[in-house]
């Protein structure tokens, strides 16, 4: 039977931070719209479908990042709870932490599994960012629309400016070609307008997405690096896991029996390397034997070599001094 540790008090931090953050920067944006209210409402008014559109879309991103700051206070608050007494929590489905209800009673006892705790915190990770799939969609959807609204505008520029040329009448006075001209060149300018407030309002829009995605990122980052830490105090370490209680009789002897089995396996690993050593040694001697054995052979061989080409050279000689008169 394993003896459940006492409650932690483990609290996990509310993203108030961020969510100041995003709330001053909104604050920041909105006062500098005031100020340039008068310019950027000429800049709405030269298409205003395409613009409004685009600050809808921006509207809809910011309040999606707003949702996600408040998804995870509530997440952590929850967390908390979990923390406070796991085997009682209770989790909802559509909650970040739900991969956390499959393993209550383990994180009661202590005693959750590495591999249980890695699969955990990766789960908690895809559910965290799937709540910015839609933020990061709405901050390329901005860029897109001024794209689309740049080259609408310089298309309409482009025909503009052929239908200018092609109105002007040659044999008229410059007066007259002059007042023409200026009446042909306001659709042009009027699709410049149009392609450039396309463009600041879609990249503004997109940085300001941005600047609320980096704030959720971050709070995200943080609110799964806790569930991490956490996790790693319920995690029950490698190794023998204590079976009975302590005091037990029948603990100590098996602490004993633990303890004088590893001392036995380390004597049998130095006894191991011992006998292992002293074979490396003999196969060392028995190679120099060789080696030695091999050069005495040598010798022999040389010297029987000798005693032969001796052996020829005497009989020569004597033969030489017999046939001599």
């Amino acid at each position: 039977m394993t003896v459940a540790p006492p409650r932690d008090d483990t609290r996990f931090s509310r993203p108030l931070r961020y969510v100041v953050r995003a709330l001053v920067f909104l604050a920041l944006i909105g006062f500098l719209g005031y100020i340039l209210q008068a310019g950027l409402a000429k800049a709405f008014m030269t298409n205003p479908g395409l613009n409004g559109l685009i600050l809808g879309a921006l509207l809809v991103g910011v309040l999606v990042a707003l949702r996600e700051l408040w998804r995870l206070h509530s997440e952590a608050r929850a967390a908390t709870r979990l923390a406070a007494a796991p085997r009682h929590a209770e989790i909802r489905r559509g909650e970040v932490i739900a991969p956390l209800g499959s393993v209550l009673p383990a994180l009661d006892e202590a005693s959750l599994a590495p591999a249980q705790a890695v699969s955990i915190v990766e789960s908690v990770s895809v559910r965290l960012d799937d709540g910015r799939e839609v933020l990061r969609y709405l901050a390329g959807l901005l860029v897109f629309l001024g794209l689309l609204g740049t080259f609408w505008g310089l298309l309409e520029t482009v025909g503009s400016v052929g239908s200018v040329i092609n109105s002007l009448r040659t044999g008229a006075e410059a007066g007259v070609l002059f007042d023409d001209l200026k009446a042909g060149l306001s659709a042009p300018l009027a699709g410049m307008g149009l392609s450039f407030s396309s463009s600041l309002f879609g990249i503004a829009g997109s940085l300001i997405l941005g600047f609320l995605d980096l704030q959720v990122a971050q709070a995200q980052r943080r609110f799964r690096n806790e569930i991490e830490s956490w996790l790693g105090t319920r995690t029950a370490l490698p190794g023998v896991t204590p079976l009975l209680p302590t005091g037990n009789p029948l603990a100590d002897r098996f602490d004993k029996l633990s303890a004088a089995m590893a001392d036995g396996a380390a004597n049998n690993r130095a006894a191991t390397q011992a006998l292992a050593n002293l074979a490396e040694g003999i196969q060392g001697l028995v190679q120099h034997m060789r080696s030695e054995q091999q050069m005495i052979r040598d010798w022999v061989e040389a010297q029987a070599t000798r005693e032969k080409d001796m052996k020829r050279l005497i009989e020569r000689l004597t033969a030489d001094h017999i046939t001599e008169p």
